[in-house]
């Protein structure tokens, strides 16, 4: 919507509240549960559009309550406009016809979509990220600085390390308080995060894992019998790091959600119950021409968590270098040092170049090497890829390296 790339709000919902009252659903929307009694087995609700309250009991629940945009303390922060849920997106949409300038607070995903909308609508845009790079969760450095490279290359005013401690409106502006100056804007577009919705669950005294999240098992159930939970709101297993982790990804949340709803019906007949295995947070963002994508471990991540890693970078094309088109594809692949496992990648290029991580995510998730990686028989024609895909150049330049013994440690 806001990149007027999809022009009505309907395109955007897979099935309609209808749709699943004819399937014998009772879908009640614009009702907000507002409380669980576990020990009753209840839930207490209230209808946003009447005020009116009530009770449903249940025999089995499944908690999926997503998450939220976070909105830290600060003077001001109401005159901002966040834009965490496609509603927030539209309620953006109708102030920009009037805008000129626009600011972005945050440097993850959502905030370089919000770049890159606002760019194709010709507005003058400046980026703010309170850490030294844009994705810092997302990208290494050195990577994260090719991202950077195509924000200035938009005409983006890029500025990081700059954190945002105010905002306020003067006679013809907003302006934004930053630890390094004002900035003057017409709109202030807050995409600084989100958190997994847990409050519920919490007063409840649905347990929370150690990141936060609602604590569930491989059949994505709680520590409560006859509760489960799916999605932005509950951990999921990495299946790299060997931990539970908290991904907001739609991906993860549509399969692990598939998976408690499977396994509530399967409770209900007495049948066996689905395993959802674990993720690698794979993920894909589009910036103008340039497609930013990852999976698996960050070199710092791998580290942290005890792993002996050498990592390869290299330079290629996204396809035949004589082809028109042909565009610089840096890919970077982590791998474990005495094993040539693959534990994470990451790519930055244009347009061919994203949909290359689907492989290195392959690996990842089955535990494939390096030599593995090489040995793969993928697809080659010179409008798609060089002889030699891009993720296979990498692994064989760091089989070299390693054979010459000179890995980057």
């Amino acid at each position: 919507m806001l990149g007027e790339h999809v022009s009505d709000w309907g395109q955007l919902i897979t099935r309609s509240a209808d749709e699943h009252r004819r399937r014998g659903i009772d879908v009640r929307e614009q009702t907000e549960v507002v409380g669980i009694d576990l020990a009753a087995q209840r839930v207490h609700w209230r209808a946003g559009s009447s005020g009116a309250e009530g009770v449903e009991p249940y025999d089995l629940l499944a908690y999926t309550t997503g998450a939220h945009d976070v909105r830290p303390d600060l003077p001001g922060l109401d005159l901002g406009y966040p834009v965490f849920t496609p509603r927030q997106a539209m309620q953006l949409g109708g102030r920009l016809p009037p805008v000129q300038r626009a600011l972005v607070v945050g440097g993850g995903y959502i905030g370089l979509e919000m770049v890159e909308a606002m760019r194709a609508r010709g507005i003058a845009t400046t980026l703010i990220t309170r850490s030294a790079h844009c994705l810092r969760r997302t990208f290494d450095p050195e990577m994260a600085t090719q991202v950077e490279s195509v924000i200035e290359s938009m005409q983006v005013d890029f500025r990081p390390a700059t954190p945002l401690q105010a905002i306020e409106r003067s006679s013809d502006a907003v302006v934004a308080h930053t630890a390094r100056g004002e900035i003057e804007t017409d709109i202030v577009i807050l995409a600084i995060g989100s958190a997994p919705t847990v409050e519920l669950a919490q007063a409840a005294g649905i347990s929370l894992g150690e990141t936060g999240a609602v604590a569930v098992d491989h059949e994505q159930r709680t520590r409560i019998d006859g509760v489960f939970a799916a999605g932005d709101c509950a951990e999921a297993w990495d299946v790299v790091g060997r931990r539970w982790s908290n991904w907001h990804l739609g991906t993860i949340a549509n399969k692990a959600g598939r998976v408690a709803g499977r396994n509530v019906a399967a409770l209900s007949r007495g049948d066996p119950l689905e395993r959802f295995p674990g993720a690698s947070g794979t993920t894909i963002v589009r910036l103008g021409e340039f497609e930013l994508a990852r999976t698996g471990l960050l070199e710092s991540d791998a580290r942290a968590q005890g792993f002996q890693i050498d990592t390869q970078q290299v330079e290629t094309r996204q396809i035949a270098g004589y082809m028109p088109g042909a565009s610089p594809l840096h890919a970077k692949l982590i791998f474990a040092r005495d094993s040539g496992r693959v534990l994470g990648g990451q790519i930055v290029g244009q347009r061919g170049a994203g949909k290359r991580i689907d492989v290195v995510a392959t690996a990842v998730m089955y535990g494939l090497t390096l030599q593995q990686l090489v040995d793969a028989d993928l697809a080659y024609a010179p409008p798609f890829s060089p002889v030699w895909d891009p993720v296979q150049t990498a692994a064989r330049a760091a089989l070299q390296d390693q054979s010459r013994g000179s890995g980057t440690a």
